[in-house]
């Protein structure tokens, strides 16, 4: 049996709670839900995928959430720029991150236990100051390239509208309005919340169709590349000053970003998932998060590999959201393509940058115990708005300004994965719901094959692109 150590009693029953963004599941439809999932336990594989694929949830959102804009333009910058030849990136970098979210949902759903307490207590405290430190850092840093993307995008737009002369910054104030609004809704109007993540969602995936719809009227020129890019997993050479690397790097941190890692526990927690809830939590990562994630990203690459001509002269970064539009542009309209193209990518950096504040408000009610929604966790999601400053000195790099900036926060992944790994080795935190066998051992070394990749790789990252990258990005001209 599992020992809780020090938590007992009231003190633990105190960390079986979610996060408080919704209203709490209804008892008689979640003990329904149980009675269902145990009977599938018992079915045919088939029977089992139809009860798993009517009751998904947390994973699609959490594939919705990290549809931003660093995963979008990520994904442009490698079609435009490589061709096919990093389409593998995207689907394996997921992949890391479900091998790894598996494990927390195990975890989170074996103990029922929140999962900061947990991290501190059987992992060790400065574990849990690195999960949560760098969930808030990230969640601000991630602002700066939103508000550059968004702000840029708001100007197009206007421009599409006839309204000339709309400076990045009066777009970013504007954005910055919205923003404060809508992040105080979370824990006051679940409605007006839940109505908003709702249009969001069918913007971006409508935008995602239209790339799918891009991809069959251009066609698929060369289809021996596009399958030696799935399969090759190769890094091509530098290419228009951009590193292939610097993208490999950023698809990777933007694909399970440590904020997004902080919330997906407690969303299972706040829909009452427990133990019973296991299988269906890994199904949800594979079918609602993966597959998902790799269709939009693929069809993103490949729209842009076919239809974003560069020029010989092109240095990597100066990317308009004109140019970037053209993607859609190509296939129904110049001026139609802008609007469409803009509305979902500020749809996506929208969406990022609420959920950034709603993390820096929540990170910090769960370090000092604030009340969910109360003043202090309302200033607290403040934290963020500093990156509005991201309009002034990026503008003309709004576009790729989110690839390096997924780098840095990538930085803080490691850290935080390493503690999950303490976690899934703990016997006095998992007790008898510990993995064993031949299938735990090799999910073990998967997260731990998947903790060192990640730290070596920004780690060499850090030490051969690293120094050139700063000048470039602070001086006048910006490197790969």
């Amino acid at each position: 049996m599992r020992d809780p150590g020090k938590l007992e009693g009231a003190e633990l029953d105190a960390t079986r709670v979610g996060l408080r963004i919704a209203h709490p599941p209804d008892p008689a439809q979640l003990a329904a839900e149980r009675e269902r999932l145990a009977a599938a336990g018992s079915a045919t594989l088939p029977h089992r995928l139809r009860v798993y694929t009517s009751l998904v949830g947390p994973g699609y959102l959490q594939s919705a959430m990290t549809l931003g804009g660093g995963t979008a333009t990520a994904a442009l910058f490698s079609g435009a720029v490589f061709g096919y030849a990093l389409l593998w990136v995207a689907p394996v970098a997921m992949l890391c991150g479900v091998v790894m979210l598996a494990a927390v949902a195990h975890q989170t759903l074996s103990t029922g236990m929140r999962p900061l307490t947990a991290m501190s207590h059987y992992a060790g405290a400065p574990f849990a100051a690195a999960w949560s430190i760098g969930a808030l850092l990230s969640s601000v840093i991630w602002h700066f390239s939103h508000y550059a993307l968004a702000s840029a995008v708001v100007v197009d737009l206007a421009a599409v509208a006839g309204i000339d002369g709309l400076r990045p910054m009066s777009a970013g104030i504007l954005i910055l309005a919205w923003a404060i609004g809508l992040s105080l809704l979370y824990g006051s109007s679940y409605r007006l919340v839940r109505v908003y993540e709702r249009i969001l969602k069918y913007i971006v995936w409508g935008v995602i169709a239209c790339f799918g719809l891009v991809v069959a009227r251009t066609g698929i020129p060369d289809p021996g590349a596009l399958l030696r890019g799935f399969v090759a997993f190769e890094i091509p050479a530098d290419r228009s000053g951009v590193a292939a690397a610097t993208l490999v790097a950023s698809t990777f941190a933007a694909a399970v970003g440590i904020n997004m890692l902080f919330l997906y526990p407690y969303s299972l927690l706040a829909r009452g998932w427990s133990r019973e809830h296991r299988g269906l939590a890994r199904f949800d990562l594979f079918a609602g998060m993966l597959i998902p994630y790799a269709v939009a990203t693929s069809l993103i690459t490949i729209a842009a590999a076919n239809t974003i001509p560069l020029s010989p002269g092109y240095d990597g970064t100066r990317l308009s959201p004109v140019e970037a539009a053209q993607t859609l542009g190509a296939v129904i309209g110049p001026e139609v393509g802008r609007v469409v193209f803009g509305l979902g990518i500020l749809g996506m950096a929208l969406s990022s940058m609420t959920l950034h504040m709603l993390v820096a408000g929540f990170v910090c009610a769960e370090v000092f115990g604030w009340e969910f929604g109360g003043t202090r966790y309302k200033w607290a999601t403040l934290l963020p708005t500093p990156g509005i400053l991201g309009c002034l000195y990026w503008s003309d790099i709004a576009v790729w300004v989110a690839v390096p900036t997924n780098i840095v926060c990538g930085l803080f992944l490691p850290l935080a994965y390493l503690g999950f790994l303490r976690l899934q080795r703990s016997r006095a935190y998992l007790g008898d719901d510990q993995p064993r066998g031949p299938a735990a051992t090799a999910w073990l070394g998967t997260m731990t094959a998947v903790t060192l990749f990640l730290a070596a790789f920004f780690g060499w990252y850090v030490l051969t692109h690293g120094p050139a990258w700063v000048r470039g990005f602070l001086g006048p001209a910006t490197a790969s």
